[in-house]
């Protein structure tokens, strides 16, 4: 089967965002964990001590696939779960330093796919596409978290 034909305003900007995921799961797999590991680390990274149905909401997952893909980084020693003081049921999760380590340069990593991606336009079309794409998303719903 032949690859689509790119050709429309949306069609053209799906093919951008495959790009940059692909960079981004192409940098995470070179760590040797999956996407959604790498992105559940991230987020441990920026929220430290978040509870597992956060992580289940950001992630737009189940509480038992979080609670499984925690069990895979806690065996890598790259996550950890704790029971805090004064509440012996609800645990937090942290990224370990290792897993911190793991994680880090992957905004670095993103900011140079997206200059790639931009590499052919000149700063007076960079601006141009921006204003674009400032006024087509003004008015959609707004990602949650």
């Amino acid at each position: 089967m032949d690859a689509p034909e790119l050709t429309t305003p949306l069609g053209l900007l799906r093919w951008i965002g495959w790009a940059q995921r692909k960079a981004g799961e192409d940098w995470i797999r070179e760590r040797d964990i999956s996407f959604e590991q790498g992105f559940v680390l991230g987020y441990l990274v920026q929220h430290p001590g978040a509870i597992q149905r956060d992580i289940a909401e950001v992630s737009r997952t189940t509480a038992a696939s979080v609670s499984s893909l925690l069990q895979g980084l806690e065996k890598r020693g790259l996550a950890e779960r704790r029971t805090e003081e004064g509440d012996g049921r609800s645990k937090k999760v942290y990224a370990t330093p290792e897993g911190a380590e793991l994680i880090a340069g992957f905004d670095a990593a993103m900011a140079a796919a997206d200059e790639t991606i931009l590499a052919p336009l000149d700063d007076g079309e960079r601006a141009t596409l921006h204003a674009l794409l400032t006024r087509i998303t003004a008015e959609l719903p707004r990602p949650t978290r």
